[in-house]
């Protein structure tokens, strides 16, 4: 039945076309990305190729210590740091990256209207909450 109709056929032979059209240009796509990855990794192996090659080697008894500044340690060379760093250092970034969000949002304030404000108080009310957390349980506080 749907080959008899003229209108069929041509509807038939433009999918067919279309397809063949997409998945050829799917295959050139592809081609590419493993041409892209292929040179990456040439380029990379060349480039640790020359560094290994034209780079100076110095194999000294200084050369196995912890630290390479030159100064000698005394005691143990290993000791840890206290968690306080890293927990300063997780803050701000979570308040840092905040502001990657509040950037975009003040160049489009207008165009959004009341949900774009609303939206960004929720934002930034829950920062708000997470720092008064922080700081309720004394993560703020230097010890």
């Amino acid at each position: 039945m749907l080959s008899r109709n003229p209108y069929n056929k041509r509807l038939i032979r433009k999918i067919f076309l279309s397809v063949c059209l997409i998945k050829k240009s799917l295959d050139m796509y592809f081609t590419l990305l493993v041409v892209v990855i292929l040179t990456a990794i040439a380029l990379v192996a060349v480039a640790l190729g020359i560094a290994r090659a034209i780079s100076p080697r110095s194999y000294n008894s200084q050369k196995g210590e912890a630290y390479e500044c030159g100064i000698p340690t005394r005691g143990r060379s290993w000791m840890q740091f206290k968690v306080g760093y890293y927990l300063f250092a997780i803050l701000f970034l979570m308040l840092d990256v905040e502001t990657v969000f509040l950037f975009p949002w003040a160049v489009v304030v207008q165009d959004l209207g009341v949900y774009g404000l609303f939206s960004i108080l929720f934002f930034l009310v829950i920062l708000v909450l997470g720092l008064a957390y922080a700081w309720k349980k004394g993560a703020l506080e230097w010890k």
